[in-house]
């Protein structure tokens, strides 16, 4: 059943990967269903609310007005609601089958990768993406996936199988912030809306979370080759990602424009592992082509 076009029926994502978080997709619908019957009372019981409000404001006009605005915050907060959630839908299937296809891209040569690694696969979106490309360039090669969960890759290795790649496709479970593998043992690693997640014990915003997520950025290039390429896929901390990367003296990071996934920004960031020590920072270079 293997498929390797780059577009994708949102159907046949679904059908094949399922959806994690969806718990979260029925809370953002469940209250845009909320608003929008909380808006259709404000349009027919008008009268009676404005009544209501004149018991609280004693002027006619602001007791209307205040009727008014709070119709039309119940009314455009249900279109935020249902906005948020086409969104969240849109970003955890389609956007990411999309940005997977764009990441094995900004590799050039699959041919020689015999060993790649997808960091935090989840559902197997990126990792059966890789798997694709080596199946494609006819490659000996093999992806490994790492989660935390040996329930999330034993689902993985079945979405492969679906996929016709399951023979490219190995799945471990471990600790992305250290990293069961050698020194300098891929060729590719990649990561896909996973790293944010790393420390979030910590809270996102804290010292600690950002040190967690610097940990696994750090393991990444400990398990690359030299001459090794990087990729990662991230919302909110690309930036902290880059300055590390930077720091690692790694060679030809670019950075993707601006994409919104999940509501919030993303960004793609690509790099290569030196051959030899380099001294002084890399160059950072805004670059969609990667």
């Amino acid at each position: 059943m293997g498929k390797s076009n780059s577009s994708r029926d949102w159907t046949q994502i679904y059908a094949i990967y399922g959806m994690d978080q969806w718990q979260t997709l029925l809370f953002l619908l469940c209250h845009a269903v909320l608003f929008s019957l909380l808006s259709i009372i404000f349009v027919f019981y008008f009268d009676s609310i404005f009544h209501f409000f004149q018991t609280l404001f004693p002027s006619p006009s602001t007791a209307r007005f205040a009727a008014g605005f709070s119709g039309a915050v119940t009314s455009i907060s249900s279109v935020c609601l249902f906005f948020a959630a086409a969104n969240f839908l849109y970003s955890a299937g389609p956007l990411h089958y999309e940005m997977a296809q764009r990441m094995v891209g900004s590799v050039y040569d699959w041919s020689s990768v015999k060993l790649a690694l997808d960091i935090g696969c989840g559902r197997g979106i990126l990792l059966n993406s890789v798997a694709t490309q080596l199946k494609k360039t006819g490659s000996s090669g093999r992806v490994v996936g790492l989660d935390r969960s040996k329930r999330t890759t034993l689902s993985t290795l079945r979405t492969a199988n679906v996929e016709g790649v399951g023979e490219y496709v190995t799945c471990k479970e471990g600790d992305v912030r250290s990293l069961p593998f050698d020194d300098n043992y891929f060729d590719v690693v990649v990561s896909a809306v996973f790293v944010h997640t790393v420390g979030k014990e910590y809270g996102h915003r804290t010292v600690e979370a950002a040190a967690e997520r610097m940990r696994v950025v750090g393991e990444m290039v400990r398990v690359l080759k030299p001459g090794g390429v990087g990729v990662v896929w991230d919302l909110l901390h690309v930036p902290e990602y880059v300055r590390r990367l930077q720091e690692l003296k790694m060679e030809d990071i670019r950075v993707s424009e601006r994409v919104t996934a999940f509501m919030v920004s993303s960004h793609m960031v690509s790099f290569r592992k030196p051959s030899q020590h380099v001294v002084g920072p890399g160059e950072v270079r805004l670059d969609w082509r990667c």
